[in-house]
């Protein structure tokens, strides 16, 4: 039984899908006009490992998990302006187009890199105007909407839940908020769900003139097409239960009043760099990218990642990758070769169905280690994303055997010479190539420990 944390009713549920044939996941992803930094990547891993064990306990053919892309935004039309303005003859269309397929490109190769499934569906806003505007229309003519030149917004009182999720009125909303104030809106909470776009700006025909869709009708327009008006799991970061989530409960109940729009709402906290928020002003802001860039392997970012709850916030540092990368080299070196076993520990799966628990199951694929059992360590592991054959080139096993022996004589000559100081110098030289250096009567062990750089010991020949 997979028990789930629901943010909406606050307490710890046993998730029973709506219809186990085929459960339902839908998770906010991306404004496609930039890097996903940091923080981007762990609602996608999250996500992903809750995606996996669906499909474990389900059946891979019985889940299906859509997360979409926002890439209409003015965000996205800010940098497409940006590059006409220094030069680039090209239409602002063109050039929006031109920089959402690149960057839709860089996060795939981002998550990928992480370990990352990709989801059953992965909606474009732009593919799914035409479902918007019908879902507009359609809260219009329920007295839910109105129109204001040109502007579409959505009616919040005319929704008695409104609040709920995060557990605020809306009194309390507009006493404590910096809410965009309009001559065109009936009430300050009001928000919008179409507005108008000037020639400079991407824009499509309606019935309210040209213009294009408020952010959150989005997801409430691509959850309904590809899930249904009642689907199992909606999830997102912390930072988009409000408003985001909020408003998309709110328009999604109206336009389909007999459905129930998402059972369960799960939402990852945020994440900080050696324990500070991370910030450009701070100088701790890095993207994805910029990890990989460094040498730092996807799977020791995705392995720092599980190794905190979701539902806490998560630091960063350069220990804990240290940490991660020194025991995904000693895992992969002991299922070297291994088949794994046909299914996960129970143990572990147990862990993951507790509001998946990944630190549990990862102190669960150290007991394995520990007990020798590769087969299941490797199974188990790639539950959670890890040990995948894909992701392992950056742990290669590596020959140390020629520098062991090296040492070892360098270490007898010292016995007898009483001069230990060429051991002393060819030990540093291994430690600052990133080789672990383990001594003892029995003699020599290396290993490649954290930040391993094989060109830095080549050079030592």
């Amino acid at each position: 039984m997979i028990r789930l944390h629901n943010t909406k009713t606050r307490v710890k549920e046993d998730f029973a899908p709506i219809d186990p044939q085929n459960v339902r996941m839908y998770v906010c992803g991306p404004t496609v006009y930039d890097r996903a930094h940091l923080g981007n990547g762990r609602p996608v891993v999250v996500f992903d490992v809750l995606f996996r064990l669906l499909r474990e306990v389900y059946g891979a053919e019985h889940v299906t998990y859509v997360r979409n892309f926002t890439d209409v935004d003015d965000k996205i039309n800010a940098t497409a302006l940006a590059r006409q303005q220094a030069g680039d003859p090209r239409p602002l269309e063109a050039l929006i187009r031109e920089r959402t397929e690149e960057t839709i490109g860089w996060y795939h190769a981002d998550m990928d890199a992480l370990g990352a499934l990709r989801p059953t569906h992965e909606p474009r806003a732009t593919e799914y105007i035409g479902a918007m505007i019908a879902m507009i229309e359609g809260l219009i003519g329920s007295g839910h909407a109105y129109a204001r030149e040109g502007h579409v917004l959505f009616r919040v009182r005319s929704y008695k839940d409104y609040g709920a999720l995060s557990g605020r009125s809306v009194d309390d909303m507009i006493a404590g908020a910096r809410v965009e104030v309009a001559p065109f809106k009936e009430d300050p909470m009001d928000f919008v769900l179409w507005k108008p776009s000037s020639q400079d700006e991407p824009g499509w025909d309606s019935p309210w003139g040209r213009g294009r869709p408020g952010w959150h009708i989005e997801c409430s327009a691509m959850s309904y097409e590809l899930l249904g008006a009642s689907f199992d799991i909606h999830g997102g970061g912390l930072d988009l239960q409000f408003p985001h989530h909020e408003n998309e409960i709110a328009q999604s109940c109206c336009a389909h009043p007999e459905a129930g729009f998402a059972k369960v709402w799960m939402h990852n906290e945020m994440l900080q760099v050696e324990g500070k928020k991370m910030s450009k002003s701070l100088g701790n802001f890095f993207t994805v990218r910029d990890l990989l860039e460094q040498g730092v392997p996807g799977e020791v970012i995705r392995f720092v990642y599980l190794s905190t709850h979701y539902s806490k916030p998560m630091d960063w540092t350069a220990e804990k990758a240290a940490q991660a990368e020194a025991t995904l080299r000693k895992w992969r070196a002991l299922v070297a070769g291994i088949e794994p076993a046909p299914s996960a520990l129970p143990r572990v799966v147990a862990a993951l169905s507790d509001d998946l628990n990944t630190a549990g199951a990862l102190a669960l694929l150290h007991e394995a280690a520990a007990a020798g059992d590769m087969a299941g360590l490797k199974a188990s592991a790639q539950l959670l994303g890890l040990l995948q054959d894909g992701l392992g080139d950056w742990a290669a096993a590596v020959d140390l055997s020629v520098w062991e022996t090296k040492l070892q004589h360098l270490r007898l000559e010292a016995m007898v010479a009483k001069d230990f100081a060429p051991v002393d110098a060819m030990k540093a030289a291994l430690m600052a190539a990133g080789v672990e250096v383990r001594m003892s009567k029995a003699g020599v062990e290396l290993l490649p420990g954290p930040g391993f750089d094989a060109a830095a010991l080549e050079a030592l020949r």
